[in-house]
């Protein structure tokens, strides 16, 4: 039987090399924007919480950054809280509001499609979270030509 000489990892350990960057740190021009777009179901996986930081340094970036939440993504916007409105359950239970306070009070916009918020999720426009705007259905595609014909960057989140 091989014996394993190695000490066991311990607190504070390295186990990767975590400075070292490879290639250039990209910043925006001025003028230039991109758009995150969320067609996820919140804590369904980490995909959701990943592309709102990824938003939020697109932001600090200095890209004119929005989010969309259309179709089950609107479910990241919703208010959360448990007993109520604003208390955390769980640690890491109000990570997708707070990350998208968070990035509202950077400058970043959020909007919410209104019909996937009251047809699909039951849900009204005093459910999101203060400072995201409802849009129509309309507005999903509009929004997201609008960012293409602007040549933004466009990050589309998905899962299915």
């Amino acid at each position: 039987m091989p014996a394993v000489t190695k000490p066991a990892n311990q607190k504070g350990d390295f186990l990767v090399d975590y400075e070292e960057k490879v290639f250039e740190d990209v910043q925006a021009t001025v003028g230039e924007k991109a758009l995150v777009t969320f067609h996820t179901v919140a804590f369904e996986g980490s995909i959701g919480f990943v592309n709102l930081l990824q938003a939020t340094r697109l932001k600090r970036k200095g890209f004119e950054t929005s989010i969309l939440l259309y179709g089950p993504g609107v479910t990241l916007g919703v208010q959360r809280g448990f007993p109520t409105l604003g208390a955390e359950a769980f640690p890491g239970h109000l990570n997708f509001n707070n990350q998208i306070v968070k990035f509202m009070e950077e400058g970043g916009k959020v909007y919410a499609c209104r019909f996937a918020l009251q047809a699909l999720y039951g849900h009204g426009e005093g459910a999101l979270i203060p400072g995201i705007t409802p849009i129509s259905p309309l507005d999903v595609l509009d929004l997201i030509l609008i960012h293409r014909r602007d040549g933004a960057f466009i990050l589309d989140t998905w899962t299915l």
